[in-house]
C-alpha cells in the first residue's frame, strides 16, 4: 500500500472522511474494505440491519447502491436484488433514509448511482440531500469526466468526495483525466465486464494500481471479482482498499429465497464481512 503524502494529494484536494479513513487503515498497515449492498433489499429496514452488520463485523466503508432498470456494469446477483427493490417500491429518498441510518455508525457512507437517477433527483438537490443524510460521497460508474461539472460543483459545494472508475482498457491519459476528478478513492475494476464474484482476481489488477500510482497520490480501490478472503489478502497486498460487493449480496439474495428473517439474513452477511475483514489484515478488535 502507497503512502499519502501531507493533507493534500499532489493533484490537490482537502482531506476528507474518505481519505482519512485510508490513513487510518494504512497507519494499522492494512488496506481498507468497501462493503457494497443495494438499498431496499430485502426491505428497507433489512438492507439497513445488514449494512450496520457489514460495519459492525470490520467494513469501513460502505457502498449503498441506489437500484435502477438499467445496470449496466451489474452482474446478475446485483440485478436480482435491485429488480427486487424496485419491485418492492423502494424510492430514492428511502435509499437516502438508508444512507443517514448506515452513517449513523460513524462509517463512511457512498452511494453507488447510475447518471440517470441523479439527474432525474436534480443534479443539486441529490447532492444537498445526500449531504445533508451523513452521505460522504458518490460513485457514478456511466458519467464521464467530460460530463462531470455540472455534479463535481454541486459535490464540492457540500463536501461530497466523486469517485469515478478506471479500468485495464483505460489509456494512461484517460487515468490521469479521472485521476483529476476523483476524490476520497479511484476505483479500480479489475477486469472488464460486469460485476460478480470469479474464482481469480484481474491479472491485471495489479498493473492498474501502478499506473493510477503514477499520476495520484489519491488511494486506489481495487473491485470487481473480490469474494473470499482469500482474493481480498491479494488485493491488499497492492492497493488501498478492497471492494466486495457481488458476494456480499448473494448472501442477501440466498437469505431471502430461503425466507430467512431479516435478523438471521444480517448476522449471515456479518459472517462474510469479518472474513473478509481478515482478509484485508483488519483484527476482531478493528
Amino acid at each position: 500500500m502507497q503512502s499519502l503524502s501531507g493533507e493534500r494529494s499532489r493533484l490537490g484536494g482537502e482531506r476528507s472522511r474518505l481519505s482519512d479513513t485510508f490513513a487510518t487503515a494504512r497507519g494499522a498497515g492494512r488496506a481498507a474494505l468497501v462493503g457494497y449492498l443495494p438499498a431496499g433489499f430485502p426491505s428497507v429496514a433489512g438492507g439497513v440491519s445488514a449494512m450496520r452488520a457489514m460495519v459492525e463485523a470490520g467494513v469501513d466503508i460502505v457502498e449503498v447502491g441506489l437500484p435502477y432498470s438499467d445496470p449496466t456494469i451489474d452482474g446478475p446477483v446485483i440485478q436480482a436484488a435491485a429488480n427486487a427493490a424496485l419491485s418492492r417500491g423502494v424510492t430514492t429518498r428511502e435509499v437516502l433514509a438508508t444512507v443517514e441510518a448506515v452513517a449513523a455508525t460513524g462509517a463512511p457512507v457512498l452511494v453507488m448511482s447510475y447518471w440517470n437517477p441523479v439527474e432525474r433527483y436534480g443534479v443539486t438537490a441529490f447532492a444537498r440531500d445526500l449531504a445533508a443524510a451523513g452521505g460522504a460521497g458518490t460513485i457514478t460508474p456511466d458519467l464521464p469526466p467530460e460530463e462531470a461539472e455540472p455534479w463535481l460543483a454541486a459535490a464540492a459545494a457540500v463536501g461530497l468526495d466523486p469517485v469515478f472508475l478506471v479500468a485495464p482498457s483505460s489509456s494512461d491519459a484517460r487515468i490521469a483525466r479521472i485521476a483529476q476528478v476523483s476524490r476520497g478513492f479511484i476505483y479500480a475494476a479489475s477486469l472488464m465486464g460486469v460485476t460478480g464474484a470469479r474464482s481469480v482476481v484481474g491479472a491485471q489488477a495489479a498493473g492498474l494500481v501502478s499506473r493510477v500510482r503514477a499520476v495520484s497520490d489519491t488511494a486506489v480501490c481495487v473491485g470487481v471479482g473480490v469474494s473470499t478472503p482469500t482474493q481480498a489478502a491479494e488485493v491488499a497486498g497492492f492497493a488501498d482498499g478492497v471492494i466486495v460487493g457481488s458476494a456480499l449480496v448473494k448472501v442477501l439474495v440466498d437469505a431471502d429465497r430461503a425466507g430467512d428473517d431479516p435478523d438471521t439474513a444480517a448476522a449471515a452477511v456479518g459472517r462474510l464481512a469479518a472474513a473478509l475483514a481478515t482478509g484485508v489484515g483488519r483484527d476482531a478488535a478493528g
